[in-house]
């Protein structure tokens, strides 16, 4: 674990104990402090679990270079590309029971801040809808309200923000009446912080008082459950898997009962979904058999020959991209975050990282200067007991990751906006032509069959529940 908790400690002990370490530095304004400044800095210290910090920061260090050894997953083929349709359709309805008995919970990783988008908040708070410009967490809500409706379970949603995002998002939600979601169905948890290292293994501070610190990653969502007690809530509640997603993709079927039910056919501990790559060069990590372990290879490790590889049909060999949406079983999550020194690893990547001068004013350097941490949440497929890898369409896919260009706002407006033309000419409801954004309310509407079941003869028969907006070309 990084962090015991707010307790604090004797100064004398606790400068003991980080001279001990040879991280006596952080004491360096000390005398210059006021008593709060005193306060804060000494509650930050006592805080952290140094010498785990430390044995991690120099594993990460230790690790070998190299090309691993490389193997393609066995994957759960969609039909259109040679999948068992009747193994899906079992999948499917197993998935159904699952959901319908209680026994799932759709979780969000939401600890980002949109600041790359021009938007001062949480991601999650973000304005995408194409016609109401409804935010991401709102565009969610609507899938999840869906799904409760259609199943009958009351399905909670976990939200993790971070310490940046974290009042934002509670504030965004009350303020929107949780977004229709019972509140009482809505379980928040923070993740974790992780002092960044000097490249000399220094901690290193951001101001007198404050020892610099970044959120510990997409992997501090498995110890933030237990932290929280999420974990704790979801025994209680009867759940045993957890439908695992990222804020930014507003395409994904939250909670997918196809996904779900090929999950707990297989008796795995941890699924993934995958893509199949474009072609070689599309930047997503790919799942595959690392070293004889289940895992995920970063597009900037695997090499040219790796990267090129083609099977007997001329598919990628290694093209089975991550898009990080899970299911885990609770148990699994246990005990992974329970010894997560082990399981999840810490990860390095040198940065710019704000630093206090000599006279304590922070600087932030013109380059490189130290290493962030983070742990990444894929670590744990190499613990899993099974592992169910699982083909996604494409038409699942469009997240918002850049300002501008491919997985933009801009692209992800305009494949919702086709996605929901496409389900009013399937239900015989001519699109508008020319111009246009169309936005359907997913709490009531999640398919053309949906559409087709209000036995609606013109689209402004249905003005609360389809959206048009005059713009650009959708």
């Amino acid at each position: 674990m990084v962090s015991k908790g707010p307790a604090t400690a004797d100064f004398q002990e606790l400068k003991a104990r980080f001279e001990a370490q040879g991280q006596g530095h952080v004491f360096a304004f000390w005398e210059q402090l006021d008593p709060s400044g005193q306060e804060r800095l000494g509650r930050q210290l006592a805080s952290l679990d140094l010498e785990g910090l430390i044995r991690g920061f120099q594993a990460t260090r230790s690790h070998a270079s190299g090309t691993p050894s490389l193997e393609p997953p066995e994957v759960v083929a969609l039909p259109e590309h040679g999948g068992d349709a009747k193994h899906w359709a079992e999948a499917e309805a197993a998935g159904e029971s699952l959901l319908r008995d209680g026994r799932a919970a759709v979780m969000v990783v939401a600890g980002g801040q949109a600041s790359r988008l021009g938007y001062p908040g949480p991601k999650g708070l973000y304005p995408l809808g194409p016609a109401s410009g409804r935010t991401l967490f709102a565009l969610q809500a609507q899938k999840l309200l869906h799904l409760r409706a259609r199943t009958g379970a009351a399905i909670p949603w976990y939200v993790m923000t971070s310490p940046a995002t974290d009042a934002a998002t509670r504030d965004g939600f009350a303020a929107e009446g949780f977004f229709g979601v019972p509140e009482r169905d809505v379980f928040f948890l923070c993740q974790g912080m992780v002092p960044s290292f000097d490249f000399d293994g220094k901690l290193m501070l951001e101001k007198p008082d404050r020892v610099f610190e970044n959120p510990d990653g997409h992997g501090g969502s498995l110890t933030a459950l237990l932290d929280s007690g999420a974990l704790d809530d979801m025994e209680r509640r009867g759940i045993s898997t957890i439908f695992y997603y990222q804020v930014d993709n507003p395409m994904l079927p939250l909670g997918d009962p196809v996904f779900l039910g090929h999950h707990a056919r297989a008796r795995a501990e941890m699924s993934c979904k995958m893509l199949r790559k474009r072609e070689p060069g599309e930047k997503m990590g790919v799942l595959a058999r690392v070293d004889g372990a289940m895992g995920v290879v970063e597009y900037t490790e695997i090499n040219d020959e790796q990267r090129n590889a083609r099977d007997a049909q001329g598919e990628l060999l290694y093209g089975a991209g991550n898009v990080a949406v899970h299911a885990l079983e609770v148990s699994f999550v246990r005990r992974i975050a329970s010894d997560a020194e082990r399981w999840l690893p810490f990860h390095a990547s040198a940065k710019k990282i704000p630093q206090a001068d000599a006279k304590g004013a922070t600087q932030t350097p013109a380059a490189e200067n130290g290493f962030k941490l983070e742990r990444f949440v894929f670590d744990a497929l190499p613990a899993a007991k099974d592992v169910c890898v699982v083909e996604a369409p494409r038409s699942e896919y469009s997240p918002v990751k850049n300002a501008s260009g491919g997985e933009s706002p801009e692209t992800s407006r305009r494949d919702l906006s086709q996605r929901y033309r496409g389900w009013l000419e399937a239900a015989g409801l001519p699109a508008p032509a020319g111009n246009g954004w169309v936005e359907i309310d997913e709490s009531k509407i999640g398919s053309p069959e949906d559409l087709r079941a209000l036995g609606l003869e013109r689209i402004e028969d249905a003005p609360d529940l389809i959206q048009l907006r005059v713009g650009d070309d959708a």
